[in-house]
């Protein structure tokens, strides 16, 4: 596609953190450079290919249609690069490079500690990027190539291309604030069917866990009364603990919640399916030996 500018790692990590950020500002303090400097980059590599990869103004950054083209080719080249690079330090038996990993604020403190203390010591020089955020995202950034590997919960159905390997199970819980308050008159146990089209429910935007509800809900033939719909799951039991209403949460979840005492878990049948936690991969990312050394050294362990 391009001559020196496709072998020059530098100027194509450049031009993804600005098409991610779509902010010259940010993208360039990301990078420790000026935003002159990464300006200038942009104007090269544009120059080269002979076609603008953005489109600019005094208050925005947007991708053209070829800067959308690119921007795969970019994410293609480099782990293509990276995959190339360690398969040669490998033969040396010395890896050095940088594995991401994406992942929610809960299972940053619940897993990583166990995944990562031993491969620290094992392999020192592979730099670790951590990035959190909606679980809802785990698996696209993977499939996207934005991240090596995501802790998620497994879907009922695993996407093409992607690799699962369990590190634990987790119910998923109904749950109500201690002080009911307006809820306590539909929240008498066993809870009937026109008890649950009264209570407010406060779910995921989507995902495994909003699949699940969304399927128990229809078993039972009952619209739910969904007063909030939040991303990330810290978020449902913050709503939950000030009264707004029932939410569902993984229990892993709960017992990392700060807010845990204020509310309380519900008995409720039947119950719901469990979360399988783990990590995701994509099938082609195992024969990079950085991604492949954090893989193998992880047992398939259920908790």
């Amino acid at each position: 596609m391009c001559n020196n500018a496709c072998m020059d790692t530098r100027t194509l990590k450049l031009f993804l953190s600005l098409s991610d950020t779509l902010h010259f500002g940010r993208a360039s303090a990301l990078c420790h450079i000026s935003a002159s400097a990464l300006s200038r980059t942009i104007k090269h590599l544009e120059e080269e290919l002979s076609v603008p990869l953005f489109i600019r103004d005094n208050r925005s950054v947007a991708l053209t249609h070829e800067g959308i083209i690119f921007q795969t080719y970019a994410r293609d080249a480099l782990a293509q690069w990276d995959l190339t690079r360690n398969a040669l330090l490998e033969e040396a038996k010395e890896l050095h490079g940088e594995v991401s990993i994406y992942c929610s604020v809960t299972a940053s403190y619940s897993f990583l500690y166990d995944i990562l203390s031993k491969f620290r010591q094992n392999y020192p020089g592979i730099e670790i990027k951590l990035h959190t955020g909606d679980p809802d995202h785990a698996l696209s950034r993977v499939q996207n190539n934005e991240e090596d590997i995501s802790i998620a919960a497994k879907p009922d159905q695993l996407p093409k291309h992607l690799t699962f390997k369990p590190i634990a199970i987790s119910p998923l819980l109904f749950i109500a604030p201690k002080e009911k308050g307006i809820l306590s008159g539909n929240l008498i146990s066993p809870i009937n069917a026109e008890q649950w089209r009264n209570i407010p429910m406060i779910l995921s935007e989507g995902g495994v866990s909003r699949d699940r509800v969304d399927e128990w809900f229809r078993r039972l033939n009952i619209k739910p009364n969904i007063y909030a719909q939040v991303a990330g799951n810290e978020a449902i039991v913050s709503m939950v603990s000030l009264g707004f209403g029932v939410g569902v949460v993984p229990k892993i979840v709960l017992d990392n919640s700060p807010l845990s005492n204020k509310v309380e878990v519900l008995d409720i049948q039947p119950a719901l399916k469990p979360y399988e936690v783990g990590l995701f991969t994509l099938e082609k990312k195992l024969k990079n030996p950085l991604i492949n050394a954090l893989w193998c050294q992880i047992k398939a362990n259920i908790r």
